[in-house]
């Protein structure tokens, strides 16, 4: 747990910083940094010979990556207008999450074929190339004609006084942190489940096969993937951000809570809830939608980054958490090579952690505003002047 967490601590700690640069450095060069430093954490791992070294090239890993996706954001801010930003935003993480969907039964026949240090010496390759490549063609400036964006400036630029008046702005908007606790409860409770803990939970609580466990991580994902076009391009279409994420974030919670009750699934059945599950966990993906409609738009970066914050400090925090409550109920069980065995009873006290996280993200999609796919920040600016 320990060691998978360590890629949400960094990656948490940078999401500000990488708002902030992001939008004064711009994307360009930070995408390239990113590349090389997770390139480099990714060969470390891969030859790796010990813990210590082990956890240094993953700890380089979330540093790297931590950029990528906060620079996606800026650059779709800079180039779409704002209704089709969450559609935007929806194909591109379908994209990215084929990496997540070959991370799974394709990449478990890889390992086996060529083994996981090979592995990781490859994508320390791509890391580096697509580092290169950003900064050979990503553009920093806007090319959405009339940008409002547009106008502040020709070239980004590093100003103290204006970053911290820019971060503070969002952190004192009341409409900021119902998005962060929505991402903290649902993108939280996914990250520790479908990061760590749901093959664990398939083979040892339910018996399944380690192929067929990893057949469900795959669909997951691939849910996850079609869910964040799904939901971004109805969003947009309706108009609407609230009521859709109030509908799949409490859909989501349901799904925790069969996983909770009923054991003994057939296959069929375990398999439609957890391409279900992954659908409906993309709701999480309109936080950032939101986070860019209600605060300034030349803060997108910081806005979305603030929000992201929220969904890696929660699996920071319950990837190694559901570990700790899964140890303290341990009835002595040891599997090959001295791994410990957990018990179906052993797993519902974790699960029952990360049900109530996402509960947690649930109820917070009841106070959040209503934007109509538009940046309101303006309009409840003045709003709030008048009062």
């Amino acid at each position: 747990g320990i060691l998978a967490a360590t890629y949400f601590y960094v990656y948490t700690v940078m999401q500000v910083p990488t708002g902030i640069l992001v939008d004064t450095l711009g994307p360009r060069r930070i995408l390239l940094l990113g590349g090389l430093v997770s390139g480099g954490g990714s060969l470390l791992f891969g030859l790796a010979p010990n813990l210590d070294l082990a956890l240094l090239g993953r700890t380089m890993i979330g540093l790297g990556v931590s950029v990528t996706f906060i620079a996606m954001l800026k650059i779709i801010a800079l180039s779409f207008e704002d209704r089709r930003f969450a559609s935007v935003v929806g194909v591109c993480m379908l994209l990215g999450n084929m990496g997540s969907v070959l991370a799974g039964a394709p990449l478990s026949w890889l390992a086996q074929l060529i083994g996981w240090r090979s592995i990781f010496i490859g994508v320390a390759a791509v890391s580096v190339m697509l580092g290169v490549g950003c900064w050979r063609w990503v553009l920093d400036r806007p090319t959405r004609p009339g940008s409002v964006l547009a106008a502040a400036t020709d070239r980004p630029r590093f100003d103290r006084t204006i970053v911290l008046n820019g971060l503070l702005s969002v952190l004192r908007n009341p409409a900021t942190w119902p998005l962060v606790c929505i991402n903290f409860g649902i993108s939280g409770s996914f990250f520790a489940f479908a990061g760590l803990w749901v093959t664990p939970f398939l083979t040892q609580a339910h018996g399944m096969s380690r192929a067929t466990a990893t057949n469900h991580l795959s669909l997951y994902f691939a849910g996850f993937a079609i869910g964040c076009l799904l939901i971004g391009t109805l969003s947009d279409r309706l108009r609407l951000r609230k009521p859709v994420l109030i509908f799949t974030s409490h859909a989501y919670l349901g799904i925790w809570l069969v996983w909770l009750t009923v054991r003994g699934l057939p296959l069929s059945v375990s398999y439609g809830l957890i391409a279900a599950m992954g659908l409906l966990t993309a709701s999480f993906t309109l936080t950032w939608a939101c986070a860019k409609e209600v605060n300034p738009p030349l803060l997108s970066g910081m806005s979305t980054s603030v929000i992201n914050m929220g969904g890696f400090l929660a699996g920071a925090i319950l990837q190694p958490l559901v570990g700790w409550v899964m140890d303290q109920r341990w009835q002595g069980g040891i599997g090959a090579g001295g791994a410990r065995i957990y018990s179906a009873d052993d797993f519902h006290a974790g699960l029952l952690l990360l049900a109530g996280t996402a509960a947690f993200g649930a109820l917070a999609t009841w106070v959040i505003k209503e934007t109509h796919c538009r940046n309101i920040w303006q309009e409840a600016h003045s709003e709030l002047k008048n009062k």
